[in-house]
């Protein structure tokens, strides 16, 4: 499943853009403005992160995760301020903050700390303009969802895990109901119209999916 994220900033349009960043790189994130909606969410639901503003309504974020804490609620945490002050980056430490970022930030420049503390992005793999979880084997096709049959899941996941390999034409048989080699051949040519893999046919030896 996607790392979830809680997002709290009262900023709407940067919200707006730290979410769809985020999302792009396929993070669940949950958006919230104020202090008291980010607390009934952690009680709702479970995060592997959250990303608190700090000057926000109700609570404010040091607070907030001051709270969280006291309740045994260990979840990894990120702020994001304007207050540059040592003062105020300081007690986010003391309440048990992990990284801290100072606004004005290069949205880039969170995805690279989110990335780094939650390790998603070097797990998916890429090709042409597929991406795809091993995890979940989830395939998204330019950022959506593609759903394939389970003969076509079956292939698809062979050949994305060892591009440039040689596959042996009785290990993508056994992926079939019922395995003849025509039958391997249309559930070929329609993996390839439907993902656009370069499949190529390696006459008595097996199948190979090129570099795309």
């Amino acid at each position: 499943m996607s790392k979830k994220i809680l997002l709290l900033e009262d900023d709407i349009l940067l919200a707006q853009t730290l979410c769809e960043l985020l999302e792009s790189e396929g993070y669940d994130v949950v958006s919230v403005a104020c202090g008291n909606d980010a607390i009934d969410k952690t009680y709702d639901e479970k995060f592997d992160l959250y990303v608190f503003d700090i000057n926000v309504p109700d609570i404010n974020g040091l607070k907030l995760l001051e709270s969280l804490r006291n309740a045994d609620d260990e979840t990894p945490t990120l702020f994001i301020s304007a207050l540059v002050d040592l003062k105020s980056i300081s007690k986010a430490f003391e309440v048990g903050a992990y990284d801290y970022i100072k606004k004005p930030f290069f949205p880039e420049e969170l995805l690279i700390r989110v990335n780094s503390k939650l390790a998603i992005k070097s797990l998916n793999i890429h090709y042409k303009d597929l991406e795809y979880d091993p995890r979940t084997n989830v395939l998204r096709k330019g950022g959506h969802i593609l759903a394939l049959g389970e003969v076509q899941e079956k292939l698809f996941e062979l050949f994305i895990t060892n591009i440039s390999k040689i596959l042996d034409k009785d290990l993508l048989l056994e992926c079939l109901e019922k395995p003849s080699p025509v039958a391997l051949r249309v559930a070929l040519s329609k993996l390839k119209a439907t993902t656009g893999l370069q499949i190529k046919n390696l006459r008595g030896i097996g199948y190979v999916l090129e570099q795309g």
